[in-house]
């Protein structure tokens, strides 16, 4: 089991919720070769850093579907699926 703290901020104060967490034996060790290798000063700093991952992700997997559905709403486009695709590509660097 490991803890994790997290950082909220409000009216330029930072609180730090302290939270307990299970891992499974591969995810441990996983984190533990992370830090090990000094890519990540802690555990904690290294879960942060997935959880920041997988927000950005699914802000672009919303804007994705909100896409979508505009364009199934319109029911048509003049662009090609390569400049679709190209689109897609170039805003999800």
């Amino acid at each position: 089991m490991i803890r994790i703290w997290c950082n909220f901020t409000s009216n330029n104060y930072t609180i730090m919720a302290r939270q307990s967490i299970s891992l499974t034996k591969p995810n441990d060790e996983w984190l533990r070769t992370q830090v090990d290798s000094k890519e990540y000063s802690s555990k904690s700093e290294l879960v942060n850093d997935l959880i920041r991952q997988a927000r950005k992700q699914q802000a672009q997997i919303d804007w994705i579907k909100a896409k979508l559905e505009k364009a199934e709403n319109s029911g048509f486009t003049n662009d090609s699926k390569e400049q679709i695709l190209s689109l897609l590509k170039t805003l999800l660097k």
